[in-house]
């Protein structure tokens, strides 16, 4: 089984900056992509970042230019510092990663439970 944890959310005045992290532990052999979704109250799980092994990112548009994903492939950990926060990246924040059980196994997608990230004055 795999098993991922966040932490880091926290309340946040508008402007402010925060750090989110996330560990993958259990059974893996490799992780071909780590990364954040969201979900407000009353909407959809959106997308927020992802990076894989080699590097490349994805950002939702909302976030560009303040929101940066970095990996730590040795300690199977995704991170995602956010800047500039505004009271519309209010959410609950997921960890995703694709992960692969073993060589002959296909990826599997795995979710952490959340952290809550509120952006309030």
């Amino acid at each position: 089984q795999v098993a991922l944890v966040e932490s880091g959310g926290d309340l946040v005045q508008p402007g402010g900056s925060l750090n989110l992290s996330c560990a993958a532990s259990g059974s893996i052999w490799s992780i071909d992509s780590m990364g954040w979704y969201r979900q407000a109250p009353g909407k959809e799980r959106e997308l927020v970042a992802t990076i894989i092994t080699g590097g490349t990112t994805n950002y939702v548009d909302s976030v560009k230019g303040r929101f940066t994903v970095s990996r730590d492939n040795a300690k199977n950990a995704v991170f995602l510092r956010m800047n500039n926060l505004t009271p519309e990246d209010t959410a609950v924040y997921y960890c995703h990663a694709l992960v692969r059980r073993s060589r002959w196994m296909a990826s599997m997608a795995y979710w952490g439970k959340g952290t809550l990230v509120t952006v309030s004055s």
